[in-house]
């Protein structure tokens, strides 16, 4: 109930965020070499994770496989950029990881991945390649708008011992340095990516996990509906921006 009346009062402090022709990409924030990085498929060590994508799309599991409904992965194009997409039969929004997942255990007969396995986290990125250099383009709108709205009521929420929200960094103090680092407009163009932190690929939600561990926030569950629809939000937030997946950041 706390977060119910919490993220209502958060609608009325909304901060405006960057306009349209401001908006950055994570990657303009990057260093020369992290940008190299990305812009270097053979470089790039996300494609290590593509590759595994790309295997599991033609593996036949439950005698189906990936190709054998959608055909070639390239069929997948503008996919990534409308995900998260509002779900009329379910009533929520669902994100392209599990999107995946209702494909496999409804439409193939196979177990759902693991959540930030290597194999679910390739198959996304696969798909995801086959949008880049596309515009996010997510609808929000009816229903959509609504569960929007609520993830933006979430990123304007002050909450954890250091009582910050999302807001405050990445509307608010975009641009400026942190640590060294340049603090990013915190747009989900580019994911699952590849950050060197890690050393390896993860996806959204690791990245808004580890940011709410960072104020000192209780994170978000993985079936959380919230979560999802702090991405569509994020995925809002980004209209217009390319999609970059496998992305490379620091």
């Amino acid at each position: 109930m706390w977060r119910s009346a919490a993220l209502a009062l958060a609608v009325g402090l909304a901060v405006v965020p960057a306009a349209a022709e401001e908006k950055r990409s994570g990657y303009d924030d990057a260093g020369p070499q992290v940008r190299a990085m990305q812009d270097d498929d053979m470089a790039n060590p996300a494609f290590l994770w593509v590759q595994q994508g790309a295997a599991l799309w033609e593996r036949r599991e439950a005698g189906r496989s990936c190709a054998d409904c959608h055909g070639a992965v390239e069929a997948m194009r503008g996919v990534a950029a409308r995900h998260p997409a509002f779900d009329a039969a379910r009533g929520r929004v669902v994100t392209l990881e599990q999107q995946v997942n209702l494909c496999r255990t409804e439409r193939q007969g196979a177990a759902a991945l693991a959540a930030e396995s290597d194999a679910l986290l390739g198959v996304v990125a696969l798909v995801g390649l086959q949008s880049r250099g596309l515009p996010v383009d997510v609808d929000v709108s009816g229903p959509a708008g609504e569960a929007a709205a609520r993830g933006e009521a979430f990123f304007h929420l002050r909450q954890g011992q250091l009582n910050l929200s999302c807001a405050q960094c990445h509307d608010r103090l975009a641009g400026q340095s942190l640590a060294g680092s340049r603090i990013p407009q915190g747009h989900a163009n580019a994911y699952p990516i590849y950050r060197l932190e890690w050393q390896g690929m993860g996806s959204l939600h690791r990245r808004l996990r580890a940011c709410l561990v960072g104020v000192r926030a209780e994170p978000l569950g993985r079936d959380d509906a919230l979560l999802a629809e702090l991405e569509l939000f994020l995925a809002s937030r980004a209209k217009g921006l390319h999609v970059e997946t496998p992305g490379v950041r620091p």
